[in-house]
């Protein structure tokens, strides 16, 4: 990402976190007329204690310099959580380059998981998982995630992308009772990696081509939410099982391939466990 596309970024994100904000908890009078939802500009520069030309000026994307006290004062007055404070201080600053010895050319295949680590998934037998990159390409899964999702497996590898193929296809809309939630969660992790990556222009180009393609991409997007770990109940209706609940839990995998796990546990005190075991077992006799 090169710095103009860094300060747009910034720029999106600082709005969106503005205008989410509630003017009468944060201590400003509701009435009166408000042109844009949220707090205005010069009232999280009298919360973070700045200039409000200086705020305005930094939420525009304009090149200046953000120590990190006011990059702290900004991300309190904004109320941003952990990974969202990570996120500005990556746009904010100079930048991160992908760790040494780690190639990153577009047309790259992700990177492999370890012998171990395809062990330890497919050892989760009731579990669906999926070994993912930093740029959310399916590097490995398990048999449980061919049964719930789709086989990966029989697409070709620059198509196993888990943001693109929620878009794509079919089956996975329809499998996620709320698809949006679904699709939010990956784009909240893809969101970390964008400001933790931020010299890789490769996320600009892809994030240009899906929101010319899915209007709907542009839309979520631009909510510019941000998590290292989203944890989240997900209700699947399975086309074989039927209603299938599960809770999300994503690992980041130690190691310079920067890779993530993201294992769908049965929620407790449903049926998706038995049902996970019949979808197996179906699998086992074929």
């Amino acid at each position: 990402m090169n710095r103009q596309a860094r300060l747009q970024a910034l720029s999106d994100f600082l709005r969106s976190r503005r205008m989410a904000l509630d003017p009468g908890a944060n201590g400003f009078p509701t009435g009166g007329r408000r042109r844009t939802p949220g707090l205005r500009r010069e009232e999280v520069a009298q919360l973070a204690g700045v200039s409000p030309t200086w705020y305005t000026w930094l939420e525009q994307g304009r090149d200046i310099r953000v120590s990190a006290s006011v990059q702290e004062a900004v991300a309190k007055a904004l109320g941003l959580n952990a990974d969202e404070r990570k996120y500005l201080a990556a746009l904010a600053g100079d930048g991160a380059a992908p760790p040494s010895g780690i190639g990153w050319e577009d047309g790259e295949a992700p990177a492999q998981p370890s012998l171990a680590l395809q062990l330890i998934v497919d050892g989760l037998d009731s579990c669906p998982a999926i070994i993912s990159d930093r740029r959310c390409r399916i590097a490995g899964w398990n048999e449980a995630a061919a049964r719930v999702f789709l086989d990966f497996g029989m697409l070709p590898p620059e198509q196993r992308n888990m943001i693109t193929l929620l878009f794509t296809r079919p089956e996975l809309q329809r499998l996620a009772v709320n698809w949006e939630q679904f699709v939010r969660g990956y784009l909240a992790i893809f969101r970390s990696y964008y400001g933790q990556y931020a010299d890789d222009d490769w996320y600009v180009s892809y994030i240009e081509d899906m929101e010319q393609r899915y209007p709907r991409f542009r839309e979520l997007w631009e909510e510019s939410r941000v998590s290292t770990a989203p944890e989240v109940i997900l209700e699947f209706r399975h086309a074989k099982a039927g209603k299938m609940q599960f809770q999300l839990t994503s690992l980041q995998v130690q190691g310079e391939q920067d890779l993530r796990c993201s294992i769908y546990t049965p929620a407790p005190e449903t049926a998706t466990a038995r049902k996970m075991r019949r979808l197996m077992e179906e699998k086992a006799v074929r």
